[in-house]
């Protein structure tokens, strides 16, 4: 790839906005990139593998499945570029991808190894405070949920569920879920669980089919709470 197509596809991305033309000419002119061509239908990396690198999605979009830690139950949504694979399984206590990447369609990406992108923090103030604001970000949200207002009913503590088990609030998720698991999660009986998930479907919000929950747009649930 050349420098310059090089330099508009890292403009996409969030780590390298706010750099200047010259460190940005240095950094594609400097740094082992790596890049990866696949079709759809092929893992591009799985739910428990180890995170050596980040993965810049430049051209396509992805399946992404995420797994509950016992497996009960799944959500599957969809993913365009651009977009980051993960950028924090790259540092912590858990170096692991926590979902399942698939190529919906062909897919392109650039790759940069860890010990590159400790070299660009080190080396660029811009591209440092971009990592941290990321960082901080991703922190006071998941603060922030430890004090959100209870909700009294139970077809908004269903929503609630859907909407903290998803990676983007908003575009089409399917969930694959018993009602006598999800009745558990809201604290219900399977009855009530049913009976408001038919009203949400009359009401065209989700497409009910056994053992899943289809969500055409999650943003349309949002605007009901």
């Amino acid at each position: 790839m050349a420098v310059l197509q090089l330099f508009d596809k890292l403009l996409q991305f969030p780590l390298f906005q706010g750099m200047s033309r010259d460190d940005l000419e240095i950094v594609a002119g400097h740094t082992r990139f790596g890049f990866v061509k696949l079709g759809a239908g092929k893992t591009v990396v799985k739910s428990g593998d180890a995170c050596h690198q980040l993965h810049f999605l430049i051209n396509g979009s992805l399946k992404v499945r995420t797994y509950a830690d016992d497996y009960g139950y799944s959500v599957e949504e969809q993913m365009v570029a651009p977009h980051i694979l993960q950028l924090e399984a790259v540092f912590g206590y858990y170096q692991r991808y926590t979902h399942d990447f698939i190529a919906q369609t062909d897919v392109n990406f650039i790759t940069i190894d860890k010990e590159e992108l400790v070299r660009l923090t080190e080396d660029f103030l811009v591209f440092r405070l971009n990592m941290m604001n990321h960082f901080a970000t991703q922190t006071q949200k998941q603060m922030r949920l430890l004090w959100n207002r209870p909700v009294p009913s139970l077809e908004n503590r269903i929503i609630r569920f859907l909407t903290q088990h998803v990676t983007y609030p908003a575009g089409h998720k399917v969930f694959s879920i018993l009602m006598t698991r999800l009745a558990e999660e809201v604290n219900d009986s399977r009855l009530n669980v049913s009976r408001v998930l038919n009203e949400m479907q009359h009401q065209g919000l989700i497409s009910l089919s056994r053992g899943k929950i289809e969500i055409p747009q999650l943003e349309r649930l949002l605007y009901t709470k």
